[in-house]
Formats: structure tokens, sequence, C-alpha cells
């Protein structure tokens, strides 16, 4: 265990100091995905292992074990760059369901010790365990017995223990992997001011650039920055930077967020030129979007429809539905409408993406599943792929449990076995894209 004291204090010694206040934990697993492929896969362990898209179909890297990221490998980054730093290592495409079973485990535990828990992605997740009149256990000893529970289920974590999101966060990276790092209540600002203003939760490479242009390097220099200066140069999110940068955060945990948007989208290893491969893809995306919100019991009222162009310029479409889907019969040849606003057949696409959100909207119109304006498609020319919406309900209603039972690639049309033999073979971190 890592703490920001001189003389660390040992987990195992009883000598942990005193716990007054909020404790915030942040779970993170380490080397996620390619931790799951080393557990399902027992000879890959101790060796470089990359899960990603093929080095020679524009993929990128997913997720890269420790092993591997001994020589550079890191997340994001482009498969021929992984390829050539590390041509010894394993590689695999991402097996989503997967990771998504071993994450569900993972938060079982979690929710064992807490009911606050913010999960903020497949492999994070903040947990409240602040000392109260009646648990007064301190949150050292949770924290190791959330990892040791962790550890039980084949892959690890490391843990940052705060009075804040933020210092939660940080303190989590700070040691990796199966790290537990602690910054006790009062030394916030000591354990912050050392750190390079890029260890800040919303602090990219362009706010880095423009702070080191004003001489603010560290947390320190950020935390005694003036306020409207920072404001000025950043508008309320300057705000925000000073707040954290002097360890007063006190954003609170959300325990069962509501869902914001549900999408998905593909990047292709070859252009799509042909409105048989676009459509495809559209109805691919779709198919996926659609089977997601019927998992989390959604409906949305605001469909969009992203293309991405060889020259990486992007086109986005929204358009609101008069009432509340979760039908990709339904939907899809809305989108396919859609797609002749901002596409002709001949233009080189590179990447898919179809999204649904307004899941809190109420339709003020009935009878109408969409709402156009007088220049746009005519509803009587938009159909549903099946007309009849009881045939329709039934028909998903027996592919959802197919791939219930059997996995979702139990059952395919023939659109999505198209498509997906044409992309890179990337998937997204956090492919059920929720919040």
């Amino acid at each position: 265990m890592r703490t920001n004291t001189e003389k660390p204090s040992d987990p195992n010694s009883g000598l942990l100091q005193p716990w007054v206040g909020k404790a915030i934990l942040l779970v993170d697993l380490d080397a996620f995905f390619a931790s799951v492929e080393q557990l399902d896969h027992p000879a890959w362990r101790g060796k470089p292992v990359i899960v990603g898209g093929h080095a020679d179909k524009r993929g990128v890297v997913a997720a890269a074990s420790y092993e591997a990221r001994v020589f550079g490998v890191r997340s994001a980054m482009p498969s021929v760059t992984a390829k050539m730093l590390c041509p010894d290592a394993i590689w695999t495409h991402g097996h989503y369901s997967r990771y998504k079973e071993v994450s569900n485990k993972v938060m079982q535990v979690i929710y064992l010790e807490s009911p606050f828990v913010q999960q903020v992605s497949i492999d994070e997740a903040f947990v409240d365990i602040s000392p109260t009149p009646h648990n007064t256990e301190h949150p050292v000893d949770i924290a190791k017995r959330i990892q040791e529970n962790i550890e039980k289920l084949g892959v690890t974590c490391s843990i940052g223990i705060g009075t804040s999101k933020t210092i939660a966060k940080i303190a989590s990276d700070m040691d990796k992997p199966r790290g537990l790092t602690v910054v006790y209540p009062g030394r916030e600002k000591d354990f912050l001011a050392p750190l390079p203003v890029r260890c800040l939760s919303g602090v990219g490479a362009a706010a880095e650039a423009e702070l080191y242009s004003h001489s603010i390097e560290t947390m320190g220099d950020l935390a005694a920055a003036d306020l409207a200066f920072l404001e000025r140069l950043f508008g309320k999110n300057g705000k925000i930077m000073h707040i954290r940068a002097n360890g007063k955060d006190n954003s609170p945990i959300i325990t069962d967020e509501p869902a914001k948007s549900v999408s998905n989208e593909l990047s292709f290893s070859e252009d799509l030129t042909t409105t048989q491969e676009v459509e495809a893809a559209i109805s691919t995306m779709a198919a996926k979007v659609g089977r997601r919100l019927r998992t989390k019991g959604l409906k949305g009222q605001t469909l969009s429809l992203k293309v991405r162009y060889d020259d990486r310029s992007i086109k986005t479409l929204n358009r609101r539905l008069n009432e509340p889907t979760n039908d990709e019969l339904a939907f899809t040849p809305l989108l396919l409408a859609l797609l002749k606003d901002i596409w002709k057949p001949g233009m080189p696409v590179r990447l898919i993406g179809v999204g649904m959100s307004g899941f809190e909207e109420s339709a003020e119109k009935q009878g109408k599943l969409f709402d156009f304006n007088d220049d746009q498609t005519p509803e009587e020319e938009i159909q549903p792929l099946l007309p009849d919406a009881e045939k329709r309900a039934k028909l998903l209603q027996a592919k959802d449990r197919l791939r219930d039972k059997f996995g979702e690639d139990a059952v395919r049309f023939g659109h999505e076995i198209q498509t997906y033999g044409l992309t890179t073979g990337t998937g997204a971190k956090n492919p059920t894209d929720y919040k």
C-alpha cells in the first residue's frame, strides 16, 4: 500500500491512521480486457497480450497486458505501431460479452461492501465507504478486502482512497497493478501539489498546453492560480479545475444514474462506397442499439446517425420521434432516409454510428412514429421493415432470447455478417455506453 505520508502505513501492522469524514474509493481493474483473456487462456499468462484490431486494417489497441506495456504498447495506439513495438505479442479481438460477465461479478463484490456505488465504465467504479456510527471499519481494511475478493475472480484491481472522487481517481493511478494508494483526510493538497496538471480529470492536451503557456505546470501551481484568471481562460471549467486542484471536490457518488444515450459505432478496414455496404452497416448498428435499449428497458425519442468520411470529417443528423421506441425494425428505415441527406453512392465512408437518446421525453402526439418538417422525407414513404407491430415484437423477442441464451453471435442477419467482415476488428472499451 502506498500513502502520501513520509512513512507509509503497513496495512498489516494494525497501525492505520484514524479516518474522519468522507472516504471514497476508485476501484480500477488492471488491464481488464487483457487480464480476462489471460484468465481464460492460462498459456497466455505472463506473456504480452494485446486486445485490438488488425494491424493491417486501421485497427487500434483496446487493451494491453502489463507484459506488453513494457514494450511501450498502450490503449488507443494504432495496431501497426503496437505490432512494431512488440512483434511477439499475442493478439486477440475483444470478447465483450465475456468482459461484461466478469465486470458484473466484480460489481457484485463491491456492492457487498456498500450500496453507494457509481460504475463509471466496465472496469471502474467509485464507492462511498465513509465511516458512520454504525460502520466504524477502517476504509483501508474495506479496500483490502475488495482487492482480495476481486482477485479470487481471477483478475486484479488497483484502488485509490481519498476524501473525494478526484483524489480517489488520481490515487488509483499511482501504483499499478495491484496498488492501494491512500490519501488521508487533510493531506489532499500535499498529495496533489507536485503532480502534473494533466493528472486532473478534464485537463486534456489543449488545456495542458494553455496552462503551460502561463507557467502553470503542477497541481500546486493550478491551486495557487487566480480563480478569475482561470475562469477567463476556461469559463466554468476553470473554477472546477481550481476546486479540484485544491482538493475540495465534493461531487457526490451518483447511484443508478439515468441513461443519457445508447449508441454504437464501427470503423471499417476499407472505406465503404456502395449503397449496399453503407445501408448494411447502418442496419447492423441499429440492431445493436435496439438490443441494448431492450436489455435496459429503455425507449428513446431522439435518433441520431453519424458518418465519418475518408477525410475524417464527420456529419451527424438527429431526428426526434413522436413516440419512444426500442424497435430497430421500425426506426432503421428512418436512418436510411436520413442517410440520403448526408451521403451519396461513391462517397468513401470510414465509420458509421447510430444512437438513441431522449429517454425522459414524453410524446405530445400519438399515432405517428416520426416527426418531419415539410422539407424532409414524407412519413408515408418510410415504413417499418415489418409492417405488423405485433409480429415485429415477437421476432425481436425471439432473437433477444436466443442471444441471451447462446451469446450475441448466436443469431445474425445477413447484413450483420457482411458488416463485421469489413471492420477493423477493434471494439470500444465500453460497447454498452449507456451514460
